[in-house]
This record gives structure tokens, C-alpha cells and sequence, in this order.
């Protein structure tokens, strides 16, 4: 008998298609689904070559699905995807921010979009490819963990997540490191155990983000505007869009002087973008609104925040205020960016998190 029934979200990729492999492995009634998200024939990405979701990523979930046995859908979420990922994406560098689309994107279509899905198709679960555990929590609720591969590890995007969703997700490859993945999926006869994995930002393509931003956005919107000194104010030079700038940058300021400079902050408003030494990047507070929490947090207690997704997460303390919260850490970091994610945790729990300002 099934152990129940489980939406895959499947991206193309092996890890995905390793965690649908899995659960048919261990009992469970699957279903496989790609969203089609982004038109790829409008960008300079190779399909397939570290795309998310492409026509031919579609192939090979679909022929993953085939071989394995069980049904498989696409959903065209081209439109939402646009609304909710790409157009804030947008946005957001005009307003002089970094930000983090891979957590919009989790928010509104994989664990939004598809939870509805899994309810339509009378699921138990939905499954991902997470780098991610869920596991019970003290209280005995459901919680999000890291994973067995620190460096894939993906809970950083998954802040956002709706606490009662919790226990219906599944993470199947969250016990698994990447080489693990792949080994496995050899030996299930998966075509893509050798695919490249999908990096960066999957709609941007080879060209950059600043190319991407110009060829999407009115060129009225992307004036030009002073760069300045901290803290004296001398202006330094010119630049042609704040979109081509972020917090900590050093390369790419498109002014040449003798003493090294990163950029330190960007005012939307006046289009500067003030620089500085690196000194000024280092800062030990810093406030998130939009938060979301996935446990109790008491202000007394210690706790560690990913400021971005690579970063190693540093001990704070935090204060819940009206708008999200405050957050003080035991040591200053590098290049608190607007935009970004920042991700709580206790230990290995998430605990929850919200958007740096």
C-alpha cells in the first residue's frame, strides 16, 4: 500500500528528480510537476546548460518521470513569475537594493502556488529538492533544518514559508550530500546524474544583471548621478544608473584613483552612490521588516543570522518590533546589503527571518 500521496515539484535537475526517484523508492504514490516560468529563447542561456525549468529541463523531468513511472505536468506560471519574481526584482535595484528573487520565487510559486496544487490533486505532501530537513521541533511541530551538505544547503531562502505548510513538505535529498545525489541517481539510470546545476539568478543569463536590468526597465528610469567620498562628501566621479552598483562593491566603479574604494551606500532618491573605505562596511546592527517566524524567540536568546547565503551566520540577539525586527550582533559584518534575506536560526532549527533595510 502507498504511504501516501506526494506532488513532486520537479525543476529538470537531478536533484529533484532524485527526490521524486526516492519517494517511488520508498513507497509513495508521486506525481511529478515543472512550472514553465521564463521564455529562455529571450535570453542568452544555453537550455539545459544550469537552467531552472526551460523546455528541455521540461524534457528531462518528463523522461525521469517515464523511467521511474509515474504521471507528470507542466504548468505554465510564466505570468505569476513575472508579477512576483521578476518585476520586484526590477524594482528593487532602482530603489537602490540587492535582492533575493530565489526567495520570492520559493514564497510565491513553490510553496504557495504549488501547496495549492497538491490540495487540487488531493496530495498529502509536496516534495522538492531542497537542500533542507523537516524535522520535529521540541514543542513536537514540524521545523525546518539544515541539511546533511552545509555548502548546498538551501533553508536560507525558506524564511518565508507559512508555519501550518510545514507538515506537508517533504525534502527528500535533505539527508543526502550533493555527491550522494548524483552517485544514486547513476544508479537509478537517471539521464540527467551528470547535469550541471542550475547557479546565479536563472532569467539573467551571461549578459549580467545590469544588461538585464536596462533591457527591461524605461531608460527613464535609469539616470545617472554622482559618486561621492564618505564621509567628506567630494564628489569622485560619475556613474550612468545606482542599478549597477551594491553594498561592498570594489571592481566595476568606472573611476580610477589611487586609493581603493567600495561602495558603501545608495541613496535612490538623489542617485548617489557614496564609497569609502572598507572600514565603513562593517556594522553590528541592523533592522529587517516584512519578518516571518517559524518559532518562538525570545529577546534573551542567542542566536545565529545569514545576512546572505553564503554567509557562515554570526550570533545576535533580536528584537521584535512592529515593522519585523532589530537585530544586534555580537561582532560587526561586512556589507549588510538592502534587498537581501537574512535567516535566523536556532542551532540548526530556522527560526524565521525578513528582508535587511
Amino acid at each position: 500500500m502507498s504511504k501516501g500521496k506526494v506532488l513532486v515539484a520537479m525543476s529538470g535537475g537531478v536533484d529533484s528528480s532524485v527526490a521524486a526517484a526516492l519517494l517511488v523508492d520508498q513507497g509513495y504514490e508521486v506525481v511529478g510537476v515543472t512550472m514553465q516560468v521564463w521564455d529562455y529563447s529571450e535570453c542568452d542561456i544555453e537550455e539545459g546548460a544550469g537552467t531552472c525549468c526551460s523546455s528541455i529541463d521540461v524534457d528531462d523531468a518528463r523522461a525521469v518521470a517515464d523511467l521511474v513511472g509515474f504521471p507528470f505536468y507542466v504548468l505554465n506560471c510564466e505570468a505569476k513569475f513575472k508579477s512576483l519574481v521578476i518585476d520586484p526584482f526590477l524594482q528593487a535595484y532602482l530603489d537602490g537594493k540587492t535582492p533575493s528573487p530565489c526567495v520570492n520565487c520559493n514564497t510565491y510559486l513553490k510553496f504557495d502556488h504549488l501547496i495549492q496544487k497538491m490540495r487540487e490533486l488531493e496530495c498529502d505532501y509536496l516534495a522538492t529538492g531542497h537542500y533542507a530537513k523537516i524535522q520535529k521541533s521540541s514543542n513536537g511541530e514540524a521545523a525546518i533544518v539544515t541539511s546533511e551538505d552545509s555548502w548546498k544547503d538551501q533553508t536560507y531562502f525558506l524564511f518565508t514559508l507559512q508555519k501550518d505548510i510545514l507538515k506537508h513538505l517533504m525534502f527528500p535529498v535533505g539527508e543526502m550530500t550533493k555527491d550522494e545525489v548524483r552517485k544514486y541517481a547513476q544508479e537509478r539510470g537517471l539521464l540527467n546524474a551528470r547535469k550541471k546545476d542550475s547557479v546565479g539568478i536563472c532569467f539573467v543569463g551571461n549578459k549580467g544583471y545590469s544588461k538585464f536590468i536596462e533591457e527591461h526597465v524605461s531608460q527613464d528610469k535609469l539616470q545617472g548621478g554622482n559618486i561621492r567620498r564618505f564621509p567628506d562628501g567630494e564628489i569622485l566621479g560619475t556613474h550612468t544608473g545606482i542599478h549597477n552598483f551594491t553594498y561592498g562593491q570594489r571592481r566595476g566603479l568606472g573611476m580610477s584613483h589611487h586609493e581603493m574604494f567600495f561602495v558603501l551606500e545608495i541613496d535612490p532618491v538623489t542617485r548617489t552612490v557614496w564609497v569609502g573605505e572598507e572600514k565603513h562596511l562593517f556594522k553590528d546592527q541592523m533592522e529587517i521588516v516584512k519578518s516571518n517566524w517559524l518559532d518562538e524567540l525570545s529577546e534573551d536568546e542567542t542566536v545565529k543570522v545569514k545576512i546572505r547565503f553564503h554567509h557562515p551566520g554570526a550570533q545576535a540577539k533580536i528584537r521584535r518590533t512592529k515593522e519585523g525586527a532589530f537585530v544586534q550582533f555580537e561582532t560587526p559584518q561586512r556589507a549588510i546589503t538592502p534587498g537581501q534575506a537574512a535567516a535566523v536560526y536556532r542551532d540548526r532549527q530556522l527560526v524565521g527571518g525578513g528582508w535587511i533595510v
